[in-house]
């Protein structure tokens, strides 16, 4: 499998805050690991860890977050269809393949690489069930988020994506990463990946 690494940072509109990802993509498959902080509701630091298996599917999320109450930590997992947090099995999650790290555009890669949704014609939308994680309460959620294929747009694309009475077109670069997602963060020039 073809290969790259990719670094990217966003500024995060709601939280007051900035978001990096050293993100390892191939093919078939992402892994990634980040850090953001936040001002809003109140200031928290957030690392974690990310790894899908074939098809970006999510296979595990391990988060910590640091507020001035203490440190939290989430360990989200997801094997043959079936999804535990912190080790306890969650049926309202299976038949979700994928997670949603609140505030974290690189979340939002899977469904669109694995639909080649970026580079997609306009065209029918695609409604997914999510593992939703909040951000700094670490509560996990099912969701349902719709991404449909709204055509080319600058460098790569742009796709509505809807859950709920959310809704925001996001423009995503040709390696299916956010570039600019309105009211949520927006992409900062990036420098070399790194280590």
């Amino acid at each position: 499998m073809n290969g790259h690494h990719l670094a990217r940072t966003w500024e995060i509109l709601p939280g007051g805050g900035y978001s990096t990802a050293w993100a390892g993509l191939t093919d078939r498959s992402l892994t990634a690991r980040g850090r953001a902080v936040g001002l809003e509701p109140e200031p928290y630091w957030v690392t974690y860890a990310l790894d899908t298996g074939d098809a970006y599917v999510t296979t595990a999320l391990r988060v910590t977050v640091e507020t001035g109450a203490g440190r939290r930590t989430l360990d989200l997992r997801h094997d043959a269809g079936r999804w535990s947090v912190d080790g306890e099995h969650r049926p309202d999650l299976d038949g979700a393949l994928d997670c949603d790290l609140g505030l974290c555009p690189l979340t939002n890669t899977m469904p669109v690489l694995r639909h080649g949704l970026h580079r997609s014609p306009a065209g029918g939308g695609h409604t997914f069930l999510m593992a939703w994680v909040s951000v700094p309460g670490l509560e996990v959620t099912a969701s349902r988020q719709s991404y449909t294929p709204l055509g080319p747009a600058g460098r790569g694309a742009r796709i509505r994506y809807e859950s709920g009475d959310f809704r925001s077109d996001v423009e995503f670069d040709g390696d299916g990463l956010v570039l600019d997602y309105p009211g949520l963060a927006r992409a900062l020039p990036q420098g070399p990946a790194g280590g």
